[in-house]
C-alpha cells in the first residue's frame, strides 16, 4: 500500500534540521514510524544566524535527516525583526510555490500540506498550493498573529495595514480545510471576533482541533544520561530555583532577581538563570551591584543540555509578565513540558486560562506577578512535607506523557485522515 505523502510547511523548520529536535521534527519522525511519508519545507537561512545552507544558485536543495527529507527553499539573510525579516518571509513565500511545483514533478505530489505559522504567509501558500495539486491544506496556527503585533505595539489593529492583517487571517481561517491550535483557548479569539458559523461567520468550528506543543520524552531521558555537565552548582546540595529561557521583556526575568533579593538571607536558596536575550547585560550588571550571591545567570546553553540541567533542579519558574501577552487561552510553551518531564513542580507568574499545571496539579500559578508573590511560592514549596513536594513532581511527570510527540502524533493523524475523508468525497 502506497504511503501518504504529507508535505509540511515551517519557514523556520531550519532550526529543527540543525538540533534535531523539534514540532515538526518530531512530528515527521512518528509520522514516518505511523505510515506516512513526511517532507519538510523550510528556509535555507537559518533565523537570526549566519547559518546557510547553500542551494547552489538554484530555489531549493534536498537533505535527509534521520530518514526526513528536508527541502530548504531559497531565501535572504534574516537578522532581527526589521525590514530584512520582512524581505526573508515574502521571499519564502513567492520561491515555496515553483520549488513545490517542481518538486511535485520530481518526488510525486502530496496527500496532504501542513502549513504551520509563524507568520501566516506561510498557510496563503498552503492554502494556494493545496487547491492547485487538488489536496486538502491543515493550517496550523502556533501564534496569533496579527494579535501579537498589536499586543507589543508593532502594528495598530485600526490602521490599514492592522486591517489587512486581520483580513488576511479571517481568510485563511475560512479557507483552511482544517485548523490546529496550539492553546486550547484559542479558538475563543475566532468567537471574539464573531467569525464562527454559530455566530453567523463563515469559520466552521467543527474543523478546528487543538494538538499543543510538547517534547519526545524518550529523548528527553536519554540526554539527561548522555549529555551531563560539570558545573558545581547543581550539586552542591542547595534548593536550585531555576530558570530556563529567553532573558527579554516578556520573559520578565528582573522579577526573579527581585524575589531573589528578598530571600538572599536564605543561604540554602540560590537561583540558577539559563539562556540569553537583550536584557541579560542589564540584569548580570544588576547582581554585580546589588551583592546577589544567590544568582547566577549562565547565558546560553545548549538545548542538549537541558535535560539534564532540569533533572538537578528543585522548582523551575515559568516567568512572564502577565501584561505583556493575554493568557487566558492557554500556554504552548516548550519549557513548561521540559520541566514537567522533569519531575520537578512548577511555578508560574501568571494564572492561565486552560491551566496545565492546575489540571495536572503539578504546581503553583500566581495570582499577581510580584516578586513578594513568587518568594512566597518557592517557599512554600521548599517548605512542603516530603510526601506532597513528591507527588507534585510525579504529578508533573505523568502529566508530560500526554504531550509526548508519540501521542500527538496520534491526534494529527486523525486530523489527517479526517481531510483525506473529506477530500475524497468531493
Amino acid at each position: 500500500m502506497r504511503k501518504k505523502k504529507v508535505w509540511i510547511f515551517n519557514h523556520y523548520a531550519t532550526n529543527m534540521y540543525f538540533n534535531k529536535g523539534g514540532r515538526h521534527y518530531w512530528f515527521a519522525k512518528n509520522l514516518s514510524k505511523n505510515g506516512y511519508d513526511p517532507t519538510i519545507f523550510c528556509a535555507n537561512i537559518r533565523h537570526n544566524t549566519d547559518d546557510v545552507i547553500d542551494v547552489q544558485h538554484q530555489k531549493y536543495s534536498r537533505d535527509i535527516l534521520s530518514d526526513i527529507p528536508f527541502v530548504f527553499v531559497k531565501t535572504t539573510k534574516s537578522l532581527g525583526n526589521g525590514i530584512d525579516r520582512v524581505k526573508n518571509m515574502s521571499l519564502f513565500f513567492l520561491n515555496l510555490f515553483s520549488v513545490a511545483k517542481n518538486y511535485a514533478k520530481k518526488y510525486g505530489e502530496p496527500d496532504v500540506i501542513i502549513a504551520s505559522s509563524v507568520h501566516p504567509l506561510t498557510m496563503v501558500a498552503g492554502i494556494r498550493i493545496a487547491k492547485k495539486l487538488g489536496v486538502p491544506c491543515i493550517c496550523e496556527i502556533r501564534d496569533l498573529w496579527p494579535e501579537a503585533i498589536f499586543a507589543f505595539n508593532k502594528a495598530k489593529e485600526n490602521s490599514l495595514f492592522g486591517k489587512a492583517l486581520v483580513k488576511g487571517e479571517h481568510w485563511i481561517y475560512k479557507n483552511a480545510d482544517a485548523l490546529i491550535f496550539t492553546k486550547e483557548g484559542d479558538t475563543d479569539y475566532i468567537k471574539e471576533k464573531n467569525w464562527d458559523t454559530d455566530q453567523g461567520g463563515d469559520v466552521d468550528l467543527s474543523k478546528a482541533y487543538y494538538i499543543n506543543n510538547g517534547l519526545d520524552i524518550e529523548e528527553f531521558n536519554k540526554s539527561i544520561v548522555q549529555n551531563t555537565v560539570e558545573d558545581s552548582d547543581l550539586s552542591v546540595g542547595k534548593f536550585n530555583v531555576v530558570y530556563v529561557g529567553a532573558i527579554r521583556p516578556v520573559n520578565n526575568v528582573a522579577n526573579i532577581l527581585d524575589a531573589a533579593s528578598i530571600l538572599k538571607e536564605h543561604k540554602d536558596i540560590q537561583f540558577l538563570i539559563y539562556g540569553d536575550g537583550n536584557e541579560r547585560k542589564g540584569l548580570e550588571n544588576r547582581v554585580i551591584n546589588e551583592g546577589l550571591s544567590n544568582v547566577k545567570i549562565k547565558g546560553f546553553v545548549n538545548k542538549k543540555i537541558i535535560p539534564y540541567i532540569l533533572s538537578k533542579s528543585s522548582v523551575n519558574i515559568l516567568n512572564y509578565s502577565q501584561t505583556q501577552y493575554n493568557w487566558s487561552r492557554g500556554n504552548s510553551s516548550n519549557k513548561l513540558f521540559e520541566y514537567m518531564a522533569s519531575g520537578k513542580p512548577i511555578i508560574s507568574t501568571v494564572k492561565m486560562g486552560y491551566s496545565i499545571i492546575d489540571k495536572y496539579n503539578c504546581g503553583i500559578e500566581l495570582e499577581k506577578d510580584t516578586p513578594a508573590e513568587l518568594s512566597k511560592a518557592i517557599l512554600e514549596i521548599k517548605n512542603m512535607q516530603k510526601e506532597v513536594y513528591g507527588s507534585m513532581g510525579n504529578n508533573a511527570k505523568s502529566g508530560a506523557e500526554n504531550f509526548d510527540f508519540v501521542r500527538l502524533t496520534k491526534k494529527l493523524v486523525e486530523v489527517i485522515e479526517t481531510v483525506d475523508v473529506k477530500s475524497n468525497k468531493i
